[in-house]
């Protein structure tokens, strides 16, 4: 049993408790994101060719129709420029990246083509979303019954993108990563402390690791398993949105560092996470995407729903989800960070989702 299962948890932003689950995802996904982010993928497959390819389905992949026709008559800025990859990251031990894995990491990374600039914003995989078949529940649910094409989907027919490429990683492989690059620097908490400790103990006991305890607070180095157990705190203030902060922190903390890094260093790094890695993307989107190692930059991150519009409920079979408080409004916010559009009107489909939302979830709020 987690040790971490028997500390006091935080409640959820109504007031109301949020069940914890026996081995909490590593989201390894939001650290994995700097693959694609600083090349590192490119260096994989261009020195292995290794990344096991996995093309899906196009005729599958839906996009709101209002959405595509803009793209096609140019009358979107989303059409110039921009291009969004999905990256899903899924607690699976066996290799097993494709359907029947839950994405307990869900990111969007968009990245600006002309100006290297990214953008990452995590979907917290309770949100409570039409999973791309016009079933609701939790939106970590839309991977494991359908895969990468059915979690595209729900993405797209949710918040009005255009996603037609994903990256899935696994979670192993983080902490040889973390120690490939020499460690990250993290500013730790006082309160943060104690958990990341005992996720580390819990952690080492499973992987038979030896481990070595934070014993202060304040900007230090973390090795792996120190950055991968502070990845998973959840007991303290903000409970998993705040985890979902954290993965973003330690993603750009690695990229930062792995920008200096040596080119044996980052192939180091690349080949332990080679064996838990699945793609859309080929040789030439991929190099058309990186380019080069030290030419991206992580410009603004957040986590969806937004803070201010989102409640905590459990709803009544679906468990304890994070409810949109209105679907509509949060894509407005949502588009209006990634692209410059600042009068962005949602689609007919998102409106017709957010009503639905509200009449499902409006007597648990």
């Amino acid at each position: 049993m987690d040790k971490q299962a028997q500390e006091p948890q935080e409640p959820l932003d109504n007031g109301k408790k949020h069940r914890f689950v026996k081995n909490v995802p590593l989201l390894i996904l939001e650290i994995f994101i700097l693959v694609l982010a600083i090349g590192i993928l490119y260096v994989v497959v261009t020195a292995t060719g290794e990344v096991e390819r996995k093309a899906i389905d196009e005729e599958k992949i839906t996009i709101n129709e209002e959405v595509a026709e803009s793209i096609e008559t140019d009358k979107s800025e989303e059409a110039k420029g921009y291009r969004n990859i999905a990256l899903f990251g899924v607690d699976a031990t066996d290799g097993e990246l494709g359907k029947g894995t839950r994405s307990d990491s869900i990111i969007i990374a968009s990245i600006n083509m002309d100006t290297q600039e990214i953008k990452l914003v995590s979907v917290f995989r309770d949100t409570f979303l039409n999973l791309g078949n016009d079933s609701y529940n939790k939106c970590n649910a839309a991977y494991a019954n359908g895969g990468p094409e059915q979690a595209i989907n729900m993405l797209n027919m949710n918040l009005d993108l255009d996603i037609t490429d994903y990256i899935t990683v696994g979670f192993g492989g983080l902490i040889d990563s973390v120690d490939a690059l020499g460690g990250i620097e993290m500013d730790v908490t006082e309160t943060e402390i104690t958990h990341l400790n005992n996720y580390q103990m819990t952690m080492a006991e499973e992987l038979g690791l030896d481990y070595i305890p934070v014993e202060h607070s304040g900007r230090q180095l973390l090795n792996g398993l120190q950055a991968t157990a502070y990845c998973r705190i959840r007991y303290t203030k903000g409970d998993d949105f705040r985890r979902a902060q954290r993965q973003r922190d330690v993603l750009t903390a690695m990229m930062d560092k792995a920008k200096y890094a040596s080119v044996s260093d980052l192939t180091e790094m690349v080949n332990a996470i080679l064996p838990e890695v699945q793609t859309s993307l080929g040789v030439n989107d991929i190099l058309s995407v990186l380019g080069s190692v030290a030419g991206y930059d992580v410009v603004a991150s957040d986590g969806f729903p937004f803070e201010g519009s989102r409640t905590g409920a459990n709803v009544g079979s679906k468990g304890s989800c994070v409810i949109p408080d209105d679907l509509e409004e949060n894509v407005v916010e949502l588009h209006e960070m990634l692209y410059p559009e600042t009068d962005y009107r949602p689609s007919k489909q998102v409106e017709s989702i957010s009503t639905e939302i509200a009449a499902l979830t409006d007597e648990y709020r």
